[in-house]
């Protein structure tokens, strides 16, 4: 307990999935955490089951691809709490299908939240944290950032992108002083909702509209299962916390086995 006490933290995406149990696990570790998420209800309900238990915790609706609301949130988050240590960018969609059959439109909007508002997110946390006296801001792209995937080569494109991205910032904040780290999480097959969505066309169009994870998991992770949004939280909060304050420009890849081959 207490691994993240005292530090003010912001979680995107934070009403279902991974985005959930990173928010809880912080709360529960001693931070006070402010969940964002587009759905509302789901973004509550995460905060409220964080203060059920004892935790400190708000909540704001946001859409990441929105600047204008990046910079409501940062102030919001900087009244309330007075300073931001850690940033988890963790909000994604994810939009499947063969590149001849992939809309531009699908492409505008997958690239408007998992890039572009990683970006906002980044450009906007950094000045606070600089004026918070450091921070930590956290990543999360995806295996699909490390390697290429049929029928994902939008999404492979956006979590490609943040983990570059993450590597830029993280020297440009350290050479210019600002004890602001920045690292990439790179979960493999996790049970989280987004299977159930990206199936959908990721394969073509007349492939089933749902991907099984754990199905999917015993065929291709050495470790023979899927994971759980706790284990992609676990290594959060490992680098929000001062144990990994030596490690910036870093990936964490979470996939059971599977990069390694």
């Amino acid at each position: 307990m207490g691994r993240v006490a005292g530090k003010v933290a912001i979680v995107t995406g934070g009403g279902s999935g991974i985005g959930r149990a990173c928010a809880e696990t912080l709360a529960r570790e001693g931070a006070k955490v402010v969940v964002t998420d587009i759905a509302t209800d789901d973004g509550q309900a995460t905060v409220d089951a964080i203060r059920s238990n004892g935790g400190t915790a708000d909540f704001l609706t946001q859409d990441v691809a929105s600047e204008p609301r990046w910079e409501e949130v940062i102030a919001e988050t900087r009244a309330t709490y007075g300073g931001l240590h850690v940033l988890v960018n963790n909000a994604g969609i994810g939009i499947g299908g063969p590149v001849w059959e992939f809309s531009l439109e699908d492409w505008k909007k997958q690239t408007a939240v998992n890039l572009d508002g990683v970006f906002l997110g980044t450009k906007h946390a950094i000045p606070a944290m600089r004026d918070s006296g450091g921070g930590s801001i956290i990543i999360m792209s995806s295996l699909a950032g490390m390697q290429g995937s049929p029928g994902l080569a939008g999404y492979c494109a956006t979590k490609g992108g943040v983990r570059l991205f993450a590597k830029a910032c993280a020297v440009e904040c350290a050479r210019a002083g600002f004890k602001v780290r920045v690292n990439s999480v790179h979960p493999g097959i996790i049970e989280t909702p987004i299977w159930t969505k990206l199936g959908g066309n990721a394969f073509g169009s007349n492939r089933p509209n749902a991907i099984d994870p754990t199905v999917l998991a015993q065929a291709s992770a050495p470790l023979g299962h899927s994971g759980k949004p706790q284990d992609i939280a676990n290594g959060v909060l490992f680098l929000a916390s001062d144990e990994s304050d030596y490690m910036t420009g870093g990936e964490l890849v979470i996939d059971g086995g599977i990069f390694a081959g």
